[in-house]
């Protein structure tokens, strides 16, 4: 006698209990069966896992990214510099890695024409002070970009803006007097050049050679620095053939 066919319910809970009675393989379980599957292929499982090694980044790399592309690769050849640059590396304190770093120094006022190569030799002493291994925090800016930056405005602390500068460890200021002058703007540049004064951190101004700056910012400047005199022929105009 055939048997009565099972209600649908009946074979519903039947396989529910099937399957609470399979035996569930744990992650492990289905990785290690995955890495044998890869090992018997000749692949390593390790390889597939790991991801891939990162190039390593040379700090003058590091620089020319923040360096504008028409001075990346320059490199300072004025003997005056080169000097400054080795007695600053030699002032430098020990680091954690034993690299030395900024700490105090002379600073370099760079003078000359128009296109005699001022810009170009002063981010060429920033990368000096790279390739000999000093650990350099530096900024750089224009004298115009420098009241732009500092122009008050909302939702901007200028003020903090001025002090990240006046404290950095080296700063490039190009153009130094070139832009549009006002009581503001000496003001500006009297604060930040007098911070640096005082605390003897090595600064790169680079300014024309008839350009006015006040009294008191000449002043500092005339102490602190080392005056570098740049001549020739304007490179920007001449015949490259």
């Amino acid at each position: 006698m055939a048997a009565a066919p099972r209600h649908p319910e009946a074979r519903y809970r039947a396989a529910t209990w099937h399957r609470r009675k399979r035996p569930q393989q744990s992650v492990g379980t289905v990785t290690d069966r995955l890495e044998a599957i890869l090992t018997a292929r000749g692949v390593d499982p390790a390889a597939m896992a790991a991801p891939p090694p990162e190039e390593p980044v040379s700090v003058l790399e590091l620089a020319d990214r923040r360096i504008p592309a028409r001075y990346r690769g320059a490199l300072a050849d004025h003997p005056q510099i080169t000097t400054w640059a080795t007695q600053i590396a030699r002032a430098g304190r020990p680091g954690p890695v034993g690299a030395p770093g900024i700490c105090e120094g002379g600073s370099l006022l760079i003078v000359g024409p128009t296109g005699t190569g001022k810009t170009h030799q002063a981010y060429g002493a920033i990368r000096t002070l790279l390739h000999r291994g000093v650990r350099l925090r530096w900024e750089a800016t224009a004298s115009a970009d420098l009241h732009a930056r500092l122009r008050s405005r909302t939702g901007h602390d200028s003020e903090h803006e001025l002090q990240t500068l006046a404290r950095c460890p080296l700063l490039l200021l190009d153009d130094l007097g070139a832009a549009k002058t006002s009581e503001w703007t000496e003001e500006l540049t009297y604060r930040l050049i007098n911070h640096r004064y005082e605390q003897l951190l090595p600064t790169l101004p680079i300014t024309e050679l008839r350009t006015t700056l006040g009294d008191r910012v000449t002043s500092r400047l005339a102490e602190m620095t080392e005056r570098i005199i740049l001549t020739g022929p304007d490179r920007r105009r001449e015949d490259p053939a």
